[in-house]
């Protein structure tokens, strides 16, 4: 198992290329089995979790091949309709395969999903949606089984604006026959980016970028050569550790439209934000403000910023509080950014960040993908060594972390624990 070791302190100074978006590309490879031939997806990041799914999708009977960024997926000869526990168990998105699979072949036999251990997250939406498409679901042995000859329009309204049942059950409906109108979707650039390529493929697909998407169903799609968005994650990500580390870092390719609440607060917290041609400027003296910020769905500030904000405010003068009002328990990477030195106090699902705090090195523990983001921005500004501990989970969502951040000045390497 691998660890980062960190010796903060250093302003990031440079620029760095934003990767495309791992929960953009995801969809994208689901969205392939839907068409006979290859699809060919362009910016597809080097991440452990593209690695997975293109595993699923290959067990299905699908050939996946990569050659950099693109990957060229031939769904022609898909001849299973199981994902297996063993590949599903690693990340929740392989369930993607249950829209698609429907959509394409009329059944599906697929596990209940895994991947990041916090909070309960439920698939029961996706499940609803798809049955009111008129699919027969049975749970077997902790598989979800499905099967539908024929997927019939049909109205349905979401409980929640999840993305991953907005995704799921768009992969059904495209081939259904008839009109479906689903309310209530999540409006996520991934979401969109889907919906694009989708109408790309022969979908006919309205409402892009509302709550509202009207689909009618077609015969067939066609494979097509398409691209994905850059990760607004990660931009955030490369944001908050220019702005606590006092460095001057554009980021290349990434998108100002998808990130306008994180980019609002940022200026709030006086970071200077400049929006050029190449991407995003970010500069920061150091001499930071507190800014409370609530999660809320997008085009609200994003759940997976949380962690990364919180140890933002750790540089910030004054008191800040961070609410999640979408995972609520999600504030696993608190008590190891305490042992860096934050001054942190937690309240049912608020955090209470009083600052500037002097943080120092120390052994720390990943428990997620976006708090093992947390420690390693910390771990920057930092004073002395930081050992992170567990870092398969920032594989999963960030390529070359540790070589970007070194292109930035920063001194990061990875060692084998």
């Amino acid at each position: 198992m691998d660890k980062l070791v960190i010796e903060g302190g250093v302003p990031l100074q440079g620029e760095v290329r934003i990767a495309g978006a791992k929960n953009a590309t995801l969809p994208l490879m689901a969205a392939a089995l839907l068409a006979e031939g290859k699809t060919i997806v362009k910016n597809a990041p080097d991440l452990f979790d593209v690695l997975t799914m293109g595993r699923v999708i290959e067990r299905l009977g699908a050939d996946v091949q990569r050659h950099d960024h693109t990957m060229e997926i031939d769904a022609t000869s898909l001849d299973n309709f199981e994902a297996p526990y063993e590949l599903v168990k690693t990340m929740r998105a392989s369930v993607y395969v249950l829209g698609a699979l429907l959509g394409r072949c009329g059944k599906a036999r697929v596990s209940l999903p895994g991947g990041c251990a916090w909070g309960p997250r439920p698939i029961d939406i996706h499940l609803k949606g798809i049955q009111a498409l008129g699919a027969e679901i049975d749970l077997d042995h902790g598989y979800i089984v499905a099967d539908a000859p024929k997927l019939k329009g049909t109205r349905f309204f979401l409980d929640f604006p999840s993305v991953g049942a907005t995704i799921n059950i768009l992969l059904a409906a495209v081939k259904a026959e008839g009109e479906t109108v689903l309310e209530n979707v999540a409006r996520e650039p991934e979401v969109t980016n889907l919906v694009r390529v989708l109408n790309k493929m022969g979908a006919k697909i309205e409402g892009e970028k509302t709550s509202t998407l009207r689909i009618t169903g077609v015969d067939g799609l066609n494979p097509v050569t398409c691209s994905v968005i850059p990760d607004r994650i990660e931009a955030g990500t490369y944001l908050a550790a220019a702005g606590l580390t006092a460095g001057d870092v554009l980021l290349l390719g990434a998108e100002p439209e998808h990130l306008t609440m994180v980019l609002a607060k940022a200026a709030e917290a006086g970071i200077k934000i400049t929006v050029t041609t190449e991407g995003i400027r970010v500069e920061s003296d150091g001499n930071l403000r507190s800014v409370d910020v609530e999660t809320a769905i997008y085009p609200g500030f994003a759940t997976d910023m949380q962690a990364q904000w919180i140890t933002l405010m750790t540089g910030a003068h004054g008191v800040s509080l961070i609410t999640d009002i979408i995972y609520p328990d999600r504030f696993t990477h608190v008590p190891e950014l305490m042992r860096l030195g934050a001054r942190i106090s937690m309240k049912d699902n608020v955090a209470r960040v009083h600052g500037p705090s002097q943080l120092r090195g120390a052994q720390v523990m990943s428990t997620d993908l976006r708090a093992s983001a947390s420690l390693v921005i910390a771990a920057l500004a930092a004073s002395g060594r930081t050992d992170i501990s567990r870092i398969y989970h920032l594989d999963r969502g960030y390529e070359r972390l540790e070589e970007k951040f070194s292109q930035l000045g920063a001194r990061i390497k990875r060692e084998h624990e």
